[in-house]
């Protein structure tokens, strides 16, 4: 029998409970990589976590936060291939039967039996070897813990169908916003048009490509936008303004998609008459279903530059202050240093 090892990490006991302590190791079996874990994203879904919201699936107390997760293989279960001691790795966090009706009908995303298999604000992680990436000699390992926010990133664009041209509208600057803009721009060659409540975003949307920032906190949308005309929307916060805000702006024939995460019980008020009128096409957009490889691949090729992105690295410590004042990440990507 496997002695039960413990590790550091930063782990959720409750609403608003987060405290770094030790916290047995995840369970190897035969299938399984062990990952010294080097770097872990914060990501949105942790604030909600810890606000007593579920992420992208239920919480079950105790556990160690995180999922946007690199680092360095260090053990391997008997029947895995492909890897070795030594190799730098990222992780999917999603892992999915195969057997179910959703999987054998190629949506494995939507699997009746998916789980979590990344606790990365932790020393070790152990998920499946199918979950393990290789990244290149190109990519740091800092710059590999994006690699799943990205996926699900351009999960939401290949939902939005962008062609080069179109003139497209996103509904919130966060770091996700920050990667649609820079996608949109660099790798779709689309016309964007920000909408975001903080003004101080507005000179990092200009560096970026963005040919209109409307702050919607001072500024008339409808106004600003009279002459746009967007036929993709994206909406990148999750609350109800926000959803009508995207809907509304949508011109006709618009495509839009609900890209944030909302808390379970928010609800938006839908005008029935303008969607009719538009003839809108609603799209959600949830995780990351096969996106993981191409993310590692747009990051390899430094197309992308993550110094924008990343607005601060702390480390495992600091990242339950981190959770209550969220003083790096409401201006971009917090990355913790796990050490």
């Amino acid at each position: 029998e496997r002695q039960i090892i413990k590790m550091k990490a930063a782990v959720l006991f409750g609403k608003g409970d987060c405290r770094i302590t030790d916290f047995k190791e995840p369970a190897m079996d035969d299938n399984s990589v062990k990952v010294k874990v080097e770097y872990c994203g914060l990501c949105g879904t942790d604030l909600h976590k810890f606000e007593g919201r579920p992420g992208s699936r239920p919480v079950v107390y105790p556990v160690p936060l995180g999922h946007e997760a690199s680092g360095i293989v260090v053990e391997l279960g008997a029947n895995v291939k492909g890897f070795a001691v030594g190799d730098r790795v990222t992780v999917d966090p999603n892992w999915h039967c195969g057997h179910c009706e959703y999987c054998k009908n190629g949506v494995t995303h939507l699997c009746t039996a998916s789980r979590g298999v990344v606790k990365g604000m932790a020393e070790y992680i152990c998920p499946p070897s199918e979950n393990v990436y290789h990244i290149p000699d190109t990519l740091s390992l800092k710059d590999a813990s994006l690699v799943e926010p990205l996926s699900c990133v351009l999960r939401g664009l290949d939902q939005l169908d962008v062609h080069p041209g179109e003139k497209v509208a996103i509904v919130g600057m966060g770091a996700i916003g920050t990667m649609m803009l820079m996608m949109l721009r660099r790798c779709y060659g689309a016309c964007v048009a920000v909408i975001e409540a903080r003004e101080e975003k507005r000179e990092i949307a200009a560096s970026l490509g963005a040919e209109r920032f409307i702050c919607s906190m001072s500024e008339n949308i409808d106004e600003k936008l009279e002459d746009f005309n967007p036929v993709k929307v994206i909406e990148c916060v999750g609350l109800p303004v926000t959803v009508e805000t995207a809907i509304h702006i949508a011109g006709r024939g618009a495509t839009v998609v609900l890209f944030g995460v909302s808390a379970i019980d928010a609800k938006a008020q839908m005008p029935l008459y303008e969607l009719f009128s538009k003839e809108l096409t609603i799209k959600t957009s949830y995780i990351n279903p096969g996106t993981t490889q191409r993310a590692i691949n747009l990051l390899a090729s430094g197309l992308l530059d993550t110094s924008i992105l990343i607005s601060k690295e702390i480390t495992l410590d600091e990242f339950p202050t981190e959770l209550v004042e969220r003083k790096y990440c409401r201006n971009g990507k917090v990355i913790v240093k796990i050490d």
